[in-house]
């Protein structure tokens, strides 16, 4: 019976444990998550959310204002879950939410961050690009989408888990999420790289019917922004990835409160508030955006995609 129990302690994870019978290096996490920082990247994430949802109706840029509140909303919702756990350490809640949300709660941040480089493509020119613009949007939001599904699979697996076996699926499975989230970020930041390089090489010859745009200090300063977000989101990704794969028991990196707040809260944060202030909308203005989509239809031939962001 001792090794059947041995077996099943994990079904729990916080086992027998409660504030009254166990310190709170016991739990889970080790520590009591600090009131004062998960109340302040609480608000962050409220208002950023609410300020997205404000300039997406002002400036109509559906898609990409989708990614970003919802990031925002499940990124308040995982720091409700911390505040359940300052509240009880030991709060099984508290935990299965914290695990499901903040570990997925950036992939829709890196989705916002996708929907942009098609449109800075076709400021700069299309033929520079290796890829087609719209197939920036396409290709790196159905991988996005695809991480998004892992890593919510497995923290549901995990945080529902009855068994140790069952919780070190979820465990692989939410590794594998942010792995591939984390490939997926890499060839992008490749990718627009190149693309960077061509239109250096060839900056000659970039779109001429985009040159007021391109040499505005907003625009400038979003794309600055957007690679601030992007460097964000990719260092956040790698330390979650490094944080799972040390599992659940004396795992220093997953125990080290600084570290989750020095390499997930704000990097997110900073995500987050960069394209606030730098709003794709307000940086890609409507007589610009109608600029880019004629140059879009030449290129493909076609006149059905979006125009907006």
């Amino acid at each position: 019976m001792d090794a059947f129990a041995h077996i099943l302690v994990r079904g729990n994870e916080n086992g027998d444990c409660t504030q009254s019978t166990c310190p709170v290096s016991e739990s889970v996490y080790g520590y009591r998550p600090n009131l004062g920082a998960t109340l302040f990247f609480l608000i962050v994430f409220a208002l950023s959310g609410c300020v997205y949802l404000w300039q997406g109706v002002q400036t109509k840029t559906r898609a990409f204002s989708i990614a970003m509140v919802l990031g925002a909303v499940t990124e308040v919702m995982g720091y409700v879950a911390k505040l359940l756990l300052w509240n009880d350490p030991f709060s099984d809640t508290g935990f299965k939410m914290s695990v499901v949300l903040l570990t997925f709660a950036p992939a829709f941040y890196a989705a916002g961050i996708y929907y942009t480089l098609k449109h800075i493509c076709l400021t700069f020119g299309a033929n520079f690009s290796r890829l087609r613009p719209a197939n920036y949007t396409r290709i790196f939001i159905a991988c996005d989408v695809f991480s998004i599904l892992l890593q919510a699979a497995g923290g549901a697996l995990a945080s529902a888990s009855s068994t140790n076996s069952l919780l070190l699926a979820g465990d692989d499975v939410m590794i594998a999420g942010l792995a591939f989230q984390v490939f997926t970020l890499v060839v992008f930041g490749l990718l627009a790289a190149d693309y960077g390089v061509a239109i250096y090489r060839n900056r000659r010859e970039l779109n001429p019917a985009t040159v007021e745009l391109r040499r505005s200090l907003r625009f400038r300063l979003f794309v600055v922004a957007l690679w601030v977000a992007y460097f964000a989101i990719l260092i956040r990704c790698a330390y979650r990835v490094a944080e799972l794969a040390g599992g659940w028991n004396n795992n220093p990196i997953l125990q080290t409160q600084d570290l989750f707040i020095g390499l997930d809260s704000v990097p997110v944060a900073l995500a987050a508030v960069v394209l606030n202030i730098w709003h794709p909308g307000w940086c890609f203005p409507k007589e610009q955006q109608n600029v880019s989509h004629m140059m879009e239809k030449l290129e493909s031939g076609s006149g059905s995609e979006e125009m907006r962001v």
